[in-house]
């Protein structure tokens, strides 16, 4: 199970999308505080997270959260997905990017490495 910790709505519902029809089961919330309440009511095998959560740095939240369930392995995203939804919102703005968006496809290559990682860490124990 994924827990994807995302302050930003439209960010988090474009990722939780993708990650839901890549098969994954995912509890989504953009609030800290909702997050350690999910933590502590399911097995959460992979917590995806961003630099910043509300006004916290999400280093410290996936520190935090970690204490909590030693065995969740971590990724922290540090960019924004190559998709419509995100990339419209930008150009509406004239904003740029840096880096460049990543694929679906990278993330969900990144997310099955991780939950790689804590399979082979359960069979370990």
């Amino acid at each position: 199970m994924i827990l994807l910790l995302s302050s930003e709505p439209v960010v988090r519902s474009v990722m939780k999308e993708i990650l839901e029809q890549a098969g994954y089961v995912v509890l989504a919330t953009g609030s800290f505080g909702v997050a350690v309440d999910m933590l502590m009511d399911c097995q959460i095998d992979l917590l995806i997270t961003h630099p910043y959560i509300e006004s916290i740095p999400g280093h410290e939240a996936a520190r935090y959260l970690r204490a909590r369930n030693p065995e969740m392995e971590i990724l922290i995203v540090a960019g924004l997905l190559d998709d419509d939804r995100l990339q419209i919102r930008a150009a509406l703005e004239s904003f740029e990017v840096f880096p460049p968006p990543f694929t679906a496809a990278q993330l969900i290559g990144k997310v099955k490495e991780m939950l790689r990682k804590a399979q082979e860490r359960s069979a370990r124990q």
